[in-house]
């Protein structure tokens, strides 16, 4: 089994601004022209982007959310992924990984807009895992939640604080 260091060293993975390890893996070179996009999009983007993702020990991705569908896909590890997403104020929490029978799935969807963070499902464990994102992801769609989310929902707030960087009080 290759370890997390491994994987880091071997796909020059760096450290990702909301927790994590990743690398860009594909930007395409078409794009889709601002006129082309759903309202809220400012400026072309290419028509989609991938990169590897790696999680490990206490590491994970605070809560956050995207204009663009994310497909998460899982490669290698050795705990699942929980994603942990927020619908319609309710919190619903899915399992990325390589066992079916205990309902880990290899690909999941978070789709846009949704507030959504993951962390390892063991904590002592790593997982690597790849996000596809169509059209294609541009930091100008992401938006970190800051602890504001709290007071929008109280009644799942305890479940939510330990997902939230502590950066963005």
């Amino acid at each position: 089994m290759k370890t997390a260091g491994y994987w880091i060293e071997k796909l020059g993975l760096q450290k990702h601004p909301e927790g994590g390890w990743y690398r860009e893996v594909y930007l395409s070179a078409d794009v889709v022209p601002h006129t082309g996009l759903p309202a809220g999009f400012r400026g072309e983007r290419s028509f989609s982007t991938s990169i590897y993702y790696l999680l490990q020990g206490n590491d994970y991705s605070a809560f956050h959310r995207i204009k663009s569908d994310e497909v998460w896909h899982y490669y290698a590890g050795t705990s699942p992924v929980e994603i942990v997403a927020i619908e319609n104020g309710n919190l619903k929490k899915l399992l990325l990984g390589n066992d079916p029978e205990t309902g880990q799935k290899f690909q999941l969807v978070v789709p846009k807009n949704t507030w959504f963070a993951a962390h390892l499902a063991d904590n002592k464990g790593f997982a690597l895992a790849g996000c596809t994102v169509s059209p294609g992801f541009h930091f100008d769609d992401f938006e970190l939640a800051g602890y504001n989310l709290l007071n929008d929902l109280p009644e799942i707030k305890e479940k939510i604080k330990p997902l939230l960087n502590p950066r963005y009080k």
